[in-house]
């Protein structure tokens, strides 16, 4: 059996990755891989629950519960999708994971990284993404495609130096772990993105 791999998406909203996100796992089956498709916070019963609560715009929260809330649904994320999938060989896209919380909690939010770290390693040990994709855009692109999209969540909603404290963590974690995370430019048009999502794909294919 060909082991699978965990392939994560990141970025801020509007940056593209949901429809990246899509053609990505329509390439990989046509590569005859079993894909399993999942996102963050979600991806269970209960993980979508708890995505409700978190981007509802009516409610408002503690940092520290919010980094809390989407710890829990990962836990149930990795117990109930990703590691199952790995663990029979499927390949895992998953539209944002734990760079997530680091970005938006941990910068947005400004909850203290060493709590981060803690939850990060109580939650998911040694399991890591094998490649992040992170499509950055300036902060104003970002929001700018997001009102022409959807009403705002309750992250959406915040203002212009909460996505800059977002960004700048995103790239942060860029520099942490370049083995690991891609940078892609998502100011490009669709077309150039894809070309770049391909190209940062194809070494983790099979031969």
């Amino acid at each position: 059996m060909t082991p699978g791999k965990f392939i994560t998406l990141e970025g801020l909203d509007g940056a593209g990755k949901s429809t990246q996100l899509t053609w990505l796992a329509e390439y990989m089956q046509n590569q005859g891989l079993n894909v399993v498709v999942t996102r963050e916070p979600g991806g269970t019963p209960l993980g979508e629950q708890l995505r409700a609560i978190l981007l509802d715009n009516t409610l408002t929260m503690h940092p520290e519960t919010e980094a809390l809330l989407m710890f829990s649904a990962r836990r149930e994320h990795l117990d109930k999708v990703i590691c199952p999938a790995l663990a029979q060989g499927d390949w895992v896209l998953s539209d944002r994971f734990t760079d997530a919380s680091f970005a938006y909690q941990g910068g947005g939010r400004q909850v203290a990284i060493d709590r981060l770290e803690i939850l990060e390693q109580w939650t998911q040990g040694v399991i890591q993404p094998d490649l992040t994709l992170y499509f950055d855009v300036p902060v104003a692109l970002g929001k700018q495609r997001i009102t022409q999209i959807k009403p705002a969540d309750r992250f959406e909603i915040e203002q212009t130096d909460f996505f800059q404290r977002v960004r700048t963590a995103y790239l942060d974690r860029v520099n942490k772990f370049p083995e690991r995370i891609n940078r892609i430019d998502a100011t490009q048009s669709i077309d150039e993105v894809r070309v770049a999502v391909e190209q940062a794909i194809k070494k983790f294919l099979p031969r």
